[in-house]
């Protein structure tokens, strides 16, 4: 991909320091000579654990030449506290160095607007590339092909170990567990993520009975010691007694018999699901995107489809999968399942006639049900507590004033009310719906990711404890003082009237837009709040738009989500490559005189 200009890469300042260089500060400097990726990423972000994984291939292939650098930009508060990144960075493997930038310092020196987003330097210290959001690894492995013949043919590039430098094991028998379930014989099985495995542990929730996984990341079935997972989390009962499992970054559902230890797929064909794709069809046919939790409910097996901000079914008797609630769309829109919005769904638990559902990224509580005045088999999505993807904190109350911090768990109760594994709050949440309040059960608890409940107590996932903890449920909720917060980025200042929104898109080196089948773009704008925009929303398929932005408001959100397919450019091959690249973004902006006319957001490559 050609760059429009030289612009020289601004130097990396975080104060929270340096993780993976053995307690060595870095500066571009020390890089000098080598291609440099920046990856701008938060720990709760999915499309951030999506790139994570793209680049494994590309920085085992290229480690002589390229060094990967992670930039950590937290969108939570949670995210911006240094043990929580040190924690992130071995709970997902990243094999690199990683900046702890908590006050976005580096993120505003490089005019980055979402995650993920991906910054490309050259061995002679200057910008030539930026991608956002997924599907960029094709054309990263162009681009640093054609930078290692340029730079070797110019001398400039230099070649040998990078700096990065693995930290410490540490052991305890489990690795940031994600979910557990109680066995019929009261033994829990947990996933234990980190190391890709599931664990029975004995009734004391300590005492390990069996593993189940080599231990290793990859999809394979068999027999407990063979079997592979690549990070599992979610775990759910299925009515012929086995155990259904959400293989996270396998992209996969999976099944394991506790009788015998025999482990196989059910669902997914271990590819990652992108637009365009099918959404129903046989099981083993049809792509998933990170199943992060399940639930069995109206007679279906219920997926958390974090990767694509949906919830999806699997119907164990005919074999078949479907997407059930949301749009892919990510934000908090209740209605009709097929055209409610999600924003990274991470926990279900069925409870009679509703399925809850953790909603992460929006802080929120949201729950299905049939739609009474909709078709017989229709279901309708409503939201308990939280009010969209940039307000979060600690505050009980009633629920349309409570606030939450990334839940990643619901269980539900016997009294008909719900536990929420509060997980960027430590905390121990419950939400009763008979009288609408959120309270406080417990506190002090490490990053809780799920909860089960064991004979009159609730035993507790405590993810970053690496352990589960066992609770009486109380009677009384625990007092804590109300802290509400905002996403910190800073607004971007636009002038009233009307503003022209580009979205940068240049087809990688060898390829171009695929247009055999109509456009190969879409572009969908919202805002928040809706009186923001008196025209320009909606969806379109050209990636520039005129905005009219409303008077009288003076701040929101712009939501924008784009996508764009590019197939290799190649006349003699009738079935070319083809690769989508797609990104959400949500800028937040303040109304001003002298503000921008132009907003410019880069999906891939330079804005000129």
């Amino acid at each position: 991909m050609a760059s429009r200009a030289r612009v020289r890469a601004p130097e990396l300042i975080g104060r929270g320091g340096w993780l993976n260089t053995g307690g060595n500060d870095l500066t571009l400097a020390d890089l000098r000579g080598r291609i440099v990726i920046l990856d701008f990423w938060t720990f709760c972000c999915v499309n951030c654990l999506h790139v994570l994984d793209e680049l494994r291939e590309l920085e085992e292939k290229h480690r002589d030449t390229v060094v990967i650098v992670g930039v950590h930009s937290p969108k939570f508060v949670h995210e911006a506290e240094h043990q929580a990144v040190v924690d992130a960075v071995e709970r997902y493997e990243v094999h690199h160095p990683v900046l702890d930038d908590p006050e976005l310092a580096t993120w505003k020196q490089y005019a980055v607007r979402a995650w993920p987003t991906l910054v490309v330097i050259d061995p002679e210290g200057y910008v030539v590339a930026q991608h956002a959001g997924e599907g960029h690894a094709h054309a990263l492995e162009t681009l640093v092909a054609r930078l290692e013949a340029d730079h070797a043919a110019k001398g400039t590039l230099r070649r040998g170990d990078g700096p990065y430098v693995p930290p410490e094991p540490v052991p305890t028998e489990l690795r940031f567990p994600g979910k557990a379930l109680r066995l019929p014989g009261g033994t829990f099985l947990v996933s234990d993520t980190t190391r890709h495995q599931l664990v029975e542990l004995a009734a004391d929730g300590e005492s390990v009975v069996r593993r189940i996984g080599a231990g290793e990341r990859g999809l394979h079935d068999g027999p407990s010691e063979r079997a592979r997972f690549s990070e599992p989390q979610g775990l759910a009962p299925l009515p012929d007694g086995t155990v259904a499992v959400a293989d996270t970054v396998n992209h996969a559902l999976r099944r394991f018999d506790p009788a015998t230890g025999e482990v196989t797929t059910l669902a997914g064909t271990g590819r990652q699901w992108w637009q365009g794709s099918r959404a129903e069809g046989s099981a083993r046919e049809v792509d998933l995107s990170s199943p992060w939790d399940l639930a069995w409910f109206a007679g279906r097996l219920w997926i958390a489809m974090a990767g694509v901000h949906q919830l999806w079914t699997y119907d164990p008797e005919a074999g078949t999968v479907r997407a059930a609630a949301g749009t892919t769309n990510e934000g908090l829109v209740d209605g009709p399942a097929e055209q409610a919005w999600f924003a990274q769904p991470s926990g279900l638990a069925a409870a009679g006639d509703r399925l809850w559902v953790a909603d992460s990224e929006t802080s929120a509580v949201r729950y299905v049900e049939r739609d009474p005045q909709g078709a017989a088999d229709g279901f309708v999505v409503r939201t308990a507590v939280g009010t969209g993807l940039f307000d979060f904190g600690h505050r009980d109350g009633a629920a349309d004033q409570a606030l939450l911090q990334h839940p990643l768990g619901v269980t539900a109760l016997p009294d008909g009310s719900v536990a929420i594994s509060d997980t960027y709050n430590h905390a121990l949440r419950r939400y009763d719906p008979a009288t609408g309040e959120v309270s406080t059960l417990a506190t002090d608890l490490r990053e809780p990711s799920g909860a089960v409940l064991a004979d009159g107590d609730i035993v507790v996932v405590e993810s970053a404890r690496h352990r589960l903890t066992r609770l009486r449920l109380p009677e009384e909720a625990v007092r804590v003082e109300s802290v509400a917060h905002r996403t910190q980025r800073a607004a971007t200042d636009i002038a009233p009237g009307t503003l022209r929104l580009d979205v940068v898109f240049q087809a990688p080196d060898g390829q171009k837009l695929d247009t055999r089948y109509g456009p190969s773009t879409r572009l969908l704008i919202s805002s928040s709040p809706p009186e923001l925009l008196a025209g320009g929303d909606g969806a379109g398929t050209d990636l520039s738009r005129e905005l009219v932005l409303a008077a009288g408001v003076t701040e929101g959100v712009l939501h924008v989500s784009a996508m764009a397919a590019s197939c290799d450019d190649d006349p003699s091959n009738e079935y070319p490559a083809c690769h989508m690249h797609q990104q959400d973004w949500g800028v937040p902006v303040r109304v001003t005189e002298g503000g921008a006319t132009r907003l410019p957001l880069v999906l891939a490559g330079m804005d000129g």
